[in-house]
């Protein structure tokens, strides 16, 4: 099951703002929470294991699943043996996130906890660690995976690095997790404020953008919000793009465009035709639902269409007329096309992992 999840900074906020947080992301379906312990005192020396117990508590009565971060220096530092992980089960939460790792062997002996804990491990390290893990024979069920974030800009991870370092917890069919990141949020674990993202191309993206992104990825199941606290607008939009039907991307419209080309445009999914074109995008059943209408030329004086445009076919092309094309190639726009709108900036990059035969939405930004 894939889950939606939002992150806890105990150090850095009280209980009651933290319980106002998880009230309101429980009221818009979110179910996973993101914690650390890396730090177990705060600047003034406040106990914060106290206060995480206190979070991981409340959020266990409505029902959130909690991850706490931890590396193996804190192992030592609280005198755990990760062969016996009572203490994380007395936490109340329901895994534990391996910022650093240890072996693989560690890891793997971890995951058959009596406890049924779920073991995280830290899919931004690459390598061949996970390939490690799996040689100890780990109890693949308790055993999923989450990308790091990314506080300082221009550092997070790339899209060739990030499907690289995905697709080993594809193949062997592990749960995985990233982050992304709100706008309106002001901190995170450590103190710089340059948004939380797993994918740097992500840092300046609407945070539905966002979720759109890594749904289009398809290596990610649970997709968190890395920094606290998000608006409730923004757990609303991340909400309604991860259950969102099919991926959904923004259309900045036209002043002037036909009721007819809204519509086309807007009231049904869109299912990118098969044979496809390196010239265009296209969904070729706009023009049998509306061929009835009439779409005259109009908007149609740019001398060529670009990258992201969004036209309908016009009444100068009768056979096409009313079909939904997207501008893959720039090409010279001949009359017979209406430019309707745009692809909204934060998406005209997700453009590429729309593949053919695939249907997604267009919503107006």
């Amino acid at each position: 099951m894939k889950q939606l999840g939002i992150s806890l900074y105990p150090e850095q906020s009280t209980f009651e703002q933290d319980k106002k947080y998880m009230d309101l992301a429980h009221h818009y379906g979110y179910s996973r929470i993101f914690t650390s312990l890396l730090q177990l005192k705060s600047a003034s020396g406040e106990d914060i294991l106290a206060k995480l117990k206190k979070d991981v508590a409340y959020a266990n009565e409505l029902g959130f699943k909690t991850v706490v971060d931890i590396n193996p220096v804190l192992f030592k530092e609280l005198k755990i043996d990760y062969n016996d992980l009572v203490f994380f089960h007395n936490l109340g939460v329901w895994g534990l996130r391996l910022d650093e790792g240890f072996s693989g062997m560690e890891e793997a002996s971890m995951t058959h906890n009596r406890y049924g804990l779920k073991i995280e491990l830290n899919m931004s390290r690459g390598t061949n660690y996970l390939d490690s893990i799996m040689a100890y024979n780990p109890e693949n069920d308790n055993l999923i995976g989450c990308h790091n974030f990314y506080p300082q800009e221009y550092t997070g991870l790339s899209e060739k690095i990030f499907n690289e370092y995905s697709q080993k917890y594809r193949h062997y069919g592990l749960h995985t997790a990233a982050f992304i990141s709100s706008k309106n949020a002001k901190f995170g674990p450590w103190p710089v404020h340059e948004g939380l993202p797993t994918l740097e191309s992500d840092r300046k993206r609407s945070i539905f953008s966002q979720v759109t992104h890594l749904r289009l990825s398809k290596m990610i199941d649970d997709i968190i919000i890395g920094n606290a606290f998000a608006s409730e607008d923004e757990l609303a939009a991340a909400a309604n793009a991860f259950n969102s039907s099919f991926p959904t991307l923004g259309i900045d419209f036209e002043d002037d465009i036909l009721p007819i080309e809204q519509t086309i445009c807007l009231k049904e999914p869109h299912l990118y035709r098969g044979d496809a074109s390196a010239f265009l995008l296209r969904d070729t059943q706009p023009r049998v639902v509306y061929a009835k209408e009439d779409i005259p030329a109009h908007n149609n004086d740019k001398a060529s269409f670009a990258r992201g445009d969004i036209v309908v076919v016009n009444d100068k092309y009768p056979r096409y007329k009313g079909e939904l094309q997207i501008v893959l190639t720039p090409f010279v726009n001949d009359g017979r096309r209406n430019l309707v709108g745009h692809l909204h900036p934060d998406d005209l990059d997700l453009l590429k992992f729309i593949e053919p035969w695939s249907t997604f939405i267009l919503q107006k930004s």
